[in-house]
């Protein structure tokens, strides 16, 4: 098919979100894997979020408002995990999660009645958990990861006058331990393995995600309502927590 960036750009628009502006409920599961030289790859939690997003036009393209909320899980009774092996388990909180989304080269590869956009993101930037002040905490001044997205869609995606389209995700972030595990600079670190979909609204959401949401943070439920920067990650969520 012949698409133009900003057809590919509308179309990835509709399978995230949606075009007129609606809030728009993400939903993923899946499990978290540790790595290390010479250790064999262990399945040390669950992993369970969701993300409330909606669209905003802005010149050039789409402001992506976000917020992200995912829960470290018992990889057996799938529980939220309080602790691990004696220490707080810290959950993801990130707020904003927000992007900016531009016409630019995104591989679209044709499944049939489906169509598939991948995403893939290398990351290294300065780490908010310098080595010298958090030495149980953090192995490398850099901040490396590889994060890896496909979502989903209907083929007609392309040709649809619908603001939004039904849509299936995959997600994998390798990445280094988190820093609330305290295992300063051991070798090796962690593979995030999960799929998703767009739900049809916030209520679809499973129970035990919107009951720890509504306990702990209420604000997860929605949209935020303007853009703001920077962005929230588990790393800088960890330093605010640890002063």
């Amino acid at each position: 098919m012949a698409m133009t960036p900003a057809d590919v750009l509308h179309a990835l628009a509709r399978t995230r979100a949606s075009l007129d502006g609606s809030e728009v409920t993400l939903w993923w599961s899946g499990d978290v894997f540790s790595w290390g030289p010479g250790e064999p790859y262990q399945r040390v939690f669950g992993f369970e979020g969701l993300s409330v997003a909606r669209l905003v036009p802005e010149e050039g393209g789409f402001q992506l408002l976000n917020r992200e909320a995912a829960f470290y899980l018992d990889p057996v009774t799938r529980e939220i995990l309080e602790t691990w092996e004696g220490r707080p388990v810290v959950h993801v909180w990130n707020d904003p999660a927000n992007l900016r989304l531009r016409p630019f080269p995104i591989p679209v590869t044709e499944l049939g009645d489906q169509v598939c956009f991948s995403l893939q993101i290398p990351l290294a930037y300065p780490s908010p958990l310098p080595v010298a002040e958090f030495p149980d905490n953090s192995a490398d001044d850099t901040y490396r990861a590889l994060e890896l997205f496909q979502y989903f869609a209907p083929a007609t995606v392309f040709g649809t006058d619908e603001p939004s389209v039904p849509s299936t995700l995959t997600w994998m972030r390798m990445s280094p331990w988190l820093p609330w595990m305290a295992q300063g600079d051991r070798p090796g670190g962690l593979a995030f393995h999960t799929h998703g979909r767009k739900l049809g609204s916030y209520a679809e959401a499973p129970e035990k995600l919107r009951k720890h949401i509504a306990s702990h943070n209420p604000s997860f439920a929605s949209a935020p309502e303007a853009w703001s920067e920077p962005n929230e990650t588990s790393w800088t969520y960890f330093r605010k927590l640890a002063g």
